[in-house]
């Protein structure tokens, strides 16, 4: 009985470390060729992806084709909200190595090439 309420204990802690991850959520893209998306970040397994839900042209709403298409990718917690992982973006239909660092609202992506020598970067803000 003991060692069941030890595992019982050990799950819980572990589920809650998970819904502790600092960038799950609703955030706000930066504008790129014209418009912004809303991206929703959820777990995917031990690591976190965000799936386009919402995108805007000229501050009003739109049905893009690339709703619902992940735009983060397999990002990897490093810890005190670092991330590491794929970034795609969608007006040039590549794939980045990406790195995302989260501080509260704010969310800072970068995707790079060459090693890390070329990268774009954006600052997403968290949708209340």
């Amino acid at each position: 009985m003991k060692r069941f309420v030890m595992a019982a204990v050990a799950v819980v802690m572990g589920s809650g470390v998970a819904l502790a991850e600092p960038a799950l959520g609703t955030w706000k893209t930066e504008v790129d060729d014209g418009a912004y998306a809303h991206v929703e970040i959820a777990q995917c397994g031990s690591n976190v992806c965000g799936i386009i839900a919402r995108t805007f042209r000229d501050g009003a709403e739109y049905k893009s084709e690339n709703i619902g298409k992940m735009l983060v990718r397999n990002m990897e917690p490093q810890g005190n909200g670092h991330y590491e992982g794929r970034v795609w973006r969608p007006s040039n239909n590549k794939i980045y190595t990406g790195k995302m660092d989260v501080q509260g609202d704010r969310l800072k992506l970068r995707g790079c090439v060459a090693g890390g020598l070329i990268c774009a970067k954006q600052n997403w803000s968290r949708v209340k």
